[in-house]
C-alpha cells in the first residue's frame, strides 16, 4: 500500500471523493514545504561548509600553541563528533532556532537539544532541564558555565516562513495551471433514453471512476463506451512554454529571499558561475566573518576569561582557507607579501594550505631594496654605493 493510499484510508469517513481532495491537498502542502526547506537548508549548508573549514588557533601568552584546548576545537570536540559533525550541528540549531546552547560535560563540548533558559536584568541567566540525545542533565547551568549563541534579534527563519506562506498561495496557483494546461478533458453526451436505462447509475460511476481514469493515464488505450454514451475529447489545447520557467522562477525567489535573510548572496544559492568571487567576498564579509566574531567573542570570554584574555591567551577562528586557493593564480600575490617582509614563508605556507617548514630562514622576514626609505637611499648613494 502506498503512502497517499495509507492517508486516504485513515482520513476522516467522508465520501471517497472527499478524501481523495483532501490527500491531494496534504502532498501539495508536503510539496511546498521541501521547497521551503530546499532554500532554508541550501543556505545552512553554505554556511556550514564554509564554518568547518576555518581553523580554530589558540594562544597562550601571545604564541600559538597546539595543545588540548585546539585539539577538541579542531578534531575532537566529544567522543561522538569530530569537529566538522560538531559545528554542522552547531549551525543548524543555531540558524534553526536563532539560538545554540553548548554544554561541557566531562572535558567534552556538546549542543543541547532542549533547555528552559531563565533570563535575569542584573544577575546571570539560567538553563535548566538541559538534554542532548539520550542525556538529561540534572543540575541547572549558569550564564558563565556555557556557551550560549544568539544569531538574532529576531528571528529570521520564522520572519523567511512568513514571507514564503504569503508567496506559497501564488507558487500553488502557478503549479496547479501548468498541471491544468498539461491535463486532457471532453465532453461527455447522455442521452435521455440511457439515463433512463436499468443500471445506468452502476455503468455511469463505473465509466467515470474507472474507465476515464484509466484512458486518460494510458499513453495507448481505447474508451469503451455504452449506447447513448458520447465522449468527445478536447484537442484544441494550446501548450504554454513559459509554464516551467514560471514555477522555476518562483522557486528561485524563494531561495533569493531566504539568502537575503541569512546574508548569503543568492547567487551562492543558485550556482551561478558568474561574478563568483565577488559573491564569496560578500558572503564572507557580510555573513561569515560577523557569525565568525559572535562564535570567537563568546569562546574567549567564557574559556579564557578577562585575565587570560589579558595574558595573551586566546581562540582566533582563521577564516583565510575557506576561499580555495591556486597556487599559480597568487604567485605575484605570494612573491610581494614575501619580499615586502609582511609574511615569511612559513606563514604563506600555512596560508595556502601547505605545512610549514618550521627551519631558521622560513621563519625569517625578508624585505627587497625596492621597499627602503628614502634615507636609507640616500646614504648609500652618498656612500658611493649602488
Amino acid at each position: 500500500m502506498g503512502l497517499k493510499q495509507w492517508i486516504i484510508d485513515r482520513l476522516s469517513q467522508t465520501p471517497t471523493a472527499a478524501k481523495e481532495v483532501a490527500a491531494a491537498d496534504f502532498f501539495d502542502l508536503a510539496a511546498n514545504c521541501y521547497i521551503r526547506d530546499l532554500a532554508f537548508w541550501s543556505c545552512v549548508t553554505i554556511i556550514s561548509n564554509a564554518i568547518t573549514k576555518c581553523r580554530f588557533k589558540t594562544y597562550v601568552g601571545g604564541k600559538e600553541i597546539k595543545g588540548d584546548e585546539y585539539y577538541l576545537w579542531n578534531y575532537e570536540p566529544n567522543c561522538n563528533q569530530n569537529a566538522n559533525e560538531f559545528l554542522d550541528e552547531l549551525i543548524a540549531k543555531l540558524y534553526k532556532d536563532n539560538e545554540a546552547l553548548v554544554v561541557e560535560a566531562s572535558g567534552q563540548l556538546i549542543v543541547a537539544e532542549s533547555y528552559t533558559k531563565t533570563e535575569y536584568a542584573l544577575k546571570e541567566n539560567v538553563f535548566s532541564n538541559v538534554s542532548a540525545k539520550n542525556l538529561s542533565f540534572s543540575r541547572s547551568f549558569r550564564q558563565s558555565e556555557v556557551l550560549y549563541f544568539q544569531l538574532n534579534a529576531e528571528n529570521m527563519k520564522r520572519i523567511s516562513d512568513g514571507v514564503y506562506g504569503a508567496y506559497s498561495e501564488l507558487l500553488k496557483y502557478c503549479m496547479n495551471s501548468y498541471k491544468k494546461s498539461r491535463g486532457r478533458s471532453g465532453i461527455l453526451k447522455i442521452d435521455t433514453m440511457a439515463q433512463n436505462s436499468q443500471g445506468f447509475q452502476d455503468r455511469y460511476d463505473n465509466l467515470i471512476n474507472e474507465q476515464f481514469k484509466k484512458y486518460f493515464q494510458a499513453d495507448n488505450a481505447v474508451l469503451p463506451l455504452f449506447s447513448g454514451f458520447d465522449f468527445q475529447e478536447d484537442k484544441s489545447k494550446t501548450y504554454s512554454n513559459e509554464s516551467t520557467r514560471d514555477i522555476k522562477a518562483m522557486i528561485d525567489d524563494i531561495c533569493e529571499w531566504t539568502a537575503k535573510a541569512f546574508g548569503v548572496p543568492p547567487a551562492a544559492v543558485s550556482g551561478s558561475i558568474t561574478n563568483t568571487k565577488e559573491a564569496i567576498d560578500q558572503m564572507l564579509t557580510f555573513c561569515i566573518d560577523p557569525l565568525v566574531a559572535m562564535i570567537e567573542t563568546e569562546i574567549n570570554r567564557k574559556r579564557y576569561g578577562k585575565e587570560g584574555i589579558q595574558n595573551g591567551s586566546y581562540i582566533k577562528i582563521d577564516t583565510t582557507a575557506i576561499k580555495h586557493i591556486d597556487l599559480l593564480d597568487v604567485a605575484a600575490s605570494i612573491d610581494k607579501l614575501i619580499s615586502s617582509g609582511a609574511f615569511c614563508i612559513d606563514d604563506i605556507r600555512e596560508a595556502v594550505g601547505k605545512d610549514p617548514l618550521n627551519t631558521e630562514w622560513s621563519r625569517e622576514h625578508f624585505i627587497t631594496k625596492n621597499y627602503s626609505s628614502i634615507e636609507e637611499l640616500l646614504n648609500a648613494l652618498e656612500g658611493g654605493k649602488t
